[in-house]
């Protein structure tokens, strides 16, 4: 009897392909049980906590009474984030500012000034500047709070009682302690 056929069997029986599946299947799971790997996410290694700032900014919000609502916002104290569609959790509210909304009008002269914007529908908009501070890990790559970096130009969901919308960050202040 032959060792390998001519349809390419060990012995009659067991094809050769059948064992090179069997021999691969093994090698993954000793791979997985034996060999682990690291545990723990890559933004933990090397990095130290401290206090950060960030600066937000949200244009164009659309609200019944603007003025009410920052001041609301203010009141809370704290707000809930999520960056990047990964929840963090409670931040501290350090300031809330009412941003003017103005406009450029060309002057007989050839000159532009800015004025107040005369819409009577943006007395239903708020444009605002939000600060908000909590411990981030300080990475070799930048801050990150939870999961996510957070740079110049990320956007941060926040989410408080009455309220829910995204803005745009615009300042990371490292704290030093």
């Amino acid at each position: 009897m032959a060792i390998l056929d001519s349809k390419g069997r060990l012995f009659g029986k067991v094809s050769l392909l059948d064992v090179g599946a069997g021999l691969l299947i093994l090698a993954v799971v000793v791979g997985i049980f034996l060999f682990p790997g690291t545990s723990g996410s890559v933004a933990q290694v090397g990095s130290t906590n401290t206090d950060i700032e960030v600066d937000l900014i949200a244009r164009g919000l659309t609200v019944l009474n603007p003025n009410e609502f920052l001041e609301s916002m203010k009141a809370e104290g704290e707000t809930t984030i999520i960056i990047r569609n990964q929840p963090y959790g409670k931040v501290d509210l350090i300031d809330v500012k009412p941003l003017p909304r103005s406009t450029a009008v060309p002057q007989p002269d050839g000159s532009v000034e800015s004025f107040p914007d005369p819409r009577p529908e943006l007395d239903y908009t708020a444009d605002m500047l939000i600060t908000i501070g909590g411990e981030a890990q300080i990475t070799p790559s930048g801050p990150v709070l939870g999961n996510s970096k957070i740079k110049i130009g990320t956007p941060i969901e926040l989410e408080g009682e009455l309220y829910n919308f995204k803005a745009s960050t615009v300042a990371v202040r490292i704290l030093e302690e």
